[in-house]
């Protein structure tokens, strides 16, 4: 097993984010990322052993020099354990940048970079909640948010829309001819489109889940 698929089962075993390693570690999200995918394998060595730390492994452990977590502990699966479930496995997926939980922003449909995502969650790419006007759905500035790509949603649904050249993130209605774009939060007034405005909207995609942001 190489260095990265070490590190990434042992912040997976220990239920900890990208960003908890990080933060402990004192690097970026992005750059333990690719330790985990291999991109950085030259890790240097008081590195590892921040690594390891953080983790709750030993440096040799994360080296290949360990066959067990830690010398000093038994080799058992923790997951036989009674309550303790195994963590889902995760894939890869674009994120496509930010949306608005709050006025419309400029929609870039470029992958910023990649969310890890798990594998029973069925979506196409992640965005990441900017504004409050979602909070009511327990959705809050920096949450990342699951999308599946579709055109249509069924009424009431949060979906992903586009208008114009900007993005938001709202339930959406139809009302005979028309289309409402509602806030889950009462100070945001409803977006109405009907006729020739219907042009300007497309749904990008239904949101499927979401992911808090650790504060």
């Amino acid at each position: 097993m190489a260095i990265g698929d070490k590190i990434k089962s042992a912040r997976l075993g220990a239920r900890m984010t990208l960003e908890d390693v990080a933060q402990k570690v004192g690097v970026t999200r992005q750059t333990v990322q690719k330790y985990e995918s291999g991109i950085v394998s030259n890790i240097p060595s008081d590195r590892i052993e921040l690594l390891a730390k953080a983790l709750g492994v030993t440096p040799a452990y994360l080296m290949g020099w360990e066959d067990a977590l830690s010398s000093t502990k038994p080799a058992y699966d923790i997951f036989s354990l009674p309550g303790v479930s195994r963590p889902p496995r995760m894939i890869k997926k674009p994120r496509l940048g930010t949306i608005a939980c709050g006025k419309p922003i400029l929609a870039v449909e470029e992958a910023e970079e990649y969310d890890d995502v798990p594998e029973n969650i069925e979506c196409d790419f992640t965005l990441r909640c900017k504004g409050d006007s979602m909070i009511n759905a327990r959705i809050y500035d920096g949450d990342t948010v699951y999308i599946r790509a579709q055109e249509q949603v069924e009424n009431g649904e949060i979906a992903a829309v586009r208008i114009g050249d900007e993005a938001t993130l709202k339930r959406v209605y139809y009302n005979g001819a028309r289309v409402i774009l509602r806030a889950c939060n009462p100070l945001y007034e409803d977006l109405e489109y009907e006729g020739a405005q219907l042009d300007e909207i497309q749904v990008m995609g239904k949101a499927v889940a979401f992911t808090r942001m650790i504060r």
